[in-house]
């Protein structure tokens, strides 16, 4: 039922910043865990944030916890992750997920948005 449509991919220098969006249409929204998965060229989806449904959980990959920040308004229905001192290596498709279950290291959300492109350039 619910449809996820990410938004705010694009080019940025290694260092830079960059806030992702996700739009949901459910109206059951603030129900549920969101997350953010991503996939480079050559490479499977890895795990990137997560938030529980209150926003009083986050959970992050390594790689990303010192960088990342992952918020939610569910007033308004929407996701960010918030993407500070990018590197070349954060270049890939990222994707919003979202699920009524809790958040754990198998989490296997039902509902994905299309992608959206980011490109960190050295």
């Amino acid at each position: 039922q619910v449809q996820l449509v990410e938004s705010g991919g694009g080019l940025v220098q290694a260092g830079g910043s960059l806030r992702l969006s996700c739009a949901a249409s459910g109206r059951t929204f603030s129900t549920y865990t969101m997350g953010w998965f991503r996939q480079a060229p050559g490479k499977e989806r890895e795990f990137v944030a997560a938030i529980s449904w209150s926003g009083g959980s986050r959970y992050y990959a390594d790689s990303m916890k010192d960088r990342f920040s992952i918020s939610r308004d569910n007033a308004k229905n929407l996701a960010y992750l918030q993407m500070n001192s990018l590197k070349p290596e954060d270049t890939a498709v990222y994707y919003c997920a979202a699920d009524l279950s809790v958040w754990s290291t198998n989490w296997r959300p039902s509902y994905w948005g299309q992608g959206t492109q980011v490109t960190v350039s050295s």
